[in-house]
């Protein structure tokens, strides 16, 4: 049995219908309370541990900010310190916001991070403690994650698409939108894979593919959706935001593929699955 931490969130969701995971929801195990999560692992004994909740209110974290830490790094930490008492492996999502979003080259892996906000802060800091731990683990940095459930771009379009006929979106924002049921499928493999091999251990990054502007990926799922609101683009500085956003997402996932044989998803295909899914509730 793989043990995930999560049961709501988008990744979460798509792991238990992949089926062969046991979600502990926030009843279940608070992230805030790192012992907490230590403990269940340590009830379980699980063949691996994947790490599916966060903190992610990216524009909150900035006055939230201990509450971030809390749930982004002081938990993944215990996490992987039972892990490494058991030799368990444990799979730990993070996410591009750990570096600084400049230039236009594809981010790898071992790029100097540089967060902008609390947000991705506090997830570099939760890397920093899976690693610290010592035990087998892989990093799987990734962007943004889009799904038929939860809070997500694709939902927030499909709404306000509905209801008007013109809108303003990014333009100057680039990054590989990532279907949550393709991390999901990932994490599992990563999992079963650390268990039998465990020197494939490290951070990896995975996002969808082909590389896009938010404006492109807003017309796109206006094209899908069948909606006649139209996409105009607008750069950054005229949609301020509370926590700053990288304005490069793009992410080198050739690692991922090398070891694990996983290759970048078409976000368009898992937009089509996603809009397929909200039709039929």
């Amino acid at each position: 049995m793989i043990l995930v931490f999560g049961a709501t969130g988008q990744v979460a969701r798509e792991l238990a219908r992949l089926g062969g995971v046991a979600c502990l929801s926030r009843a279940a195990a608070d992230l805030t309370d790192p012992a907490g999560c230590a403990a269940q692992i340590r009830a379980h004994a699980p063949r691996a541990v994947i790490n599916a909740a966060a903190y992610t209110a990216v524009d909150r974290a900035e006055t939230e900010e201990a509450l971030a830490h809390a749930i982004n790094a002081d938990a993944p930490g215990a996490m992987a310190a039972a892990c490494a008492e058991r030799g368990i492996p444990l799979v730990q999502i993070s996410t591009d916001y750990v570096f600084d979003g400049t230039g236009s080259a594809p981010w790898k892996p071992g790029d100097p991070t540089g967060p902008l906000g609390a947000y991705g802060r506090s997830k570099l800091a939760g890397e920093q403690a899976v690693a610290a731990a010592g035990g087998v683990h892989a990093i799987l940095r990734t962007s943004w994650v889009v799904s038929a459930h939860g809070s997500n771009f694709v939902r927030a379009m499909l709404r306000l698409g509905a209801e008007r006929d013109r809108l303003t979106v990014v333009a100057d924002q680039i990054g590989g939108p990532t279907p949550a049921r393709d991390i999901a499928a990932a994490c599992l493999r990563m999992a079963e894979t650390l268990v039998a091999e465990p020197d494939k251990r490290g951070t990896y990054h995975f996002s969808g593919a082909p590389d896009v502007s938010w404006a492109d990926f807003a017309r796109e799922i206006m094209a899908q959706a069948g909606l006649a609101c139209a996409i105009a683009d607008i750069p950054s500085r005229e949609y301020p935001t509370p926590a700053a956003r990288p304005g490069n997402s793009r992410l080198d996932c050739s690692g991922l593929e090398t070891v694990f044989g996983i290759r970048r998803p078409d976000w368009r295909v898992g937009l089509a699955r996603i809009l397929k899914d909200l039709e039929e509730g």
